[in-house]
């Protein structure tokens, strides 16, 4: 997309998005019928997906957590457009978070902190991270190739704070932070798909073989910081809880993979609980693992 329909696209966006979510929820229904009946976005992806994640599931069982998922996407698309007039006071309303006092703690005891979460519930939406914790917030992210894009997510994202680094440069902020004397709560997202290139570790996850980045762990046993889930989860339509979840509080000594593996896994956990929730129509399974002929 040029920088002429990019802007075309922000104004349509920006007016459209004035409009309150109930209103916007009946675009959504709509989105959820084109996507699903009409374009077929990647339902053979998902399909699949479902298939190879739950193989004791019916087809009944599994179609009707696809199309569950169809009205979820429908609805993120809609609830991330929205970002643009979502206000600190609307944002306070509709995420609430639980178990701050873990990160009190943490606080009062100068520790830095990693949190993991995956891409389940609308994980776009809390930017007042910083407001609620008291930390340096950072967000590790992988930029978007549409410049423009990549502009609008990340303004949204650092509207009230957060601090965006990429994957390549979280070591140093970390270190520079350390160095000020100011602690830092770095955020990975933990089911992100790595570069063939950069596959270093393969998990079972869902059933499959899976590639996963371990650099939330590789960090944190570096420097012995505590490892945080976030669990989104939603209470109704438009409304989420953030339930921090302390999965170490050291982690010196401890191995990136077995890092790794504990955060994979409670994400496993948290997708098997209500499985229309996370991002299925990503093509998470493209890189096979290598077969082991010795």
């Amino acid at each position: 997309m040029g920088a002429i329909s990019y802007y075309i696209f922000y104004g349509v966006n920006w007016i459209i998005t004035l409009l309150p979510l109930p209103v916007l929820y009946l675009f959504s229904d709509f989105l959820y019928l084109i996507l699903y009946y009409i374009v077929s976005y990647r339902r053979k992806v998902v399909a699949e997906n479902l298939k190879n994640s739950f193989p004791e599931k019916t087809d009944k069982e599994l179609k009707t957590i696809e199309k569950k998922f169809y009205h979820h996407l429908a609805d993120l698309i809609v609830e991330t457009f929205k970002a643009t007039h979502l206000s600190k006071k609307s944002q306070k309303k509709r995420i609430t978070y639980s178990n701050l006092e873990i990160i009190d703690r943490l606080r009062e005891e100068k520790r830095d902190i990693i949190a993991v979460l995956g891409h389940y519930n609308n994980w776009e939406w809390p930017t007042l991270l910083p407001y609620y914790l008291n930390y340096k917030t950072v967000i590790v992210y992988k930029p978007l190739q549409n410049k423009y894009f990549n502009s609008f997510v990340n303004n949204h994202r650092s509207e009230y704070g957060i601090i965006l680094t990429p994957t390549s440069q979280v070591i140093r902020e970390i270190i520079n932070s350390r160095k000020n004397k100011i602690n830092t709560f770095s955020v990975f997202i933990s089911d992100q798909i790595p570069a063939k290139g950069d596959i270093k570790y393969w998990t079972t996850f869902l059933n499959q073989d899976t590639a996963v980045y371990t650099g939330a762990g590789k960090i944190a046993s570096k420097y012995d910081m505590a490892i945080v889930f976030m669990h989104i989860q939603k209470v109704k339509r438009g409304y989420y809880n953030i339930n921090m979840e302390l999965l170490y509080d050291h982690t010196d000594g401890l191995s990136e993979n077995a890092i790794t593996e504990t955060h994979v896994k409670r994400l496993e956990e948290i997708i098997k609980e209500n499985p229309e929730n996370w991002i299925w129509s990503h093509r998470r399974w493209k890189h096979k693992k290598p077969v082991d002929n010795g």
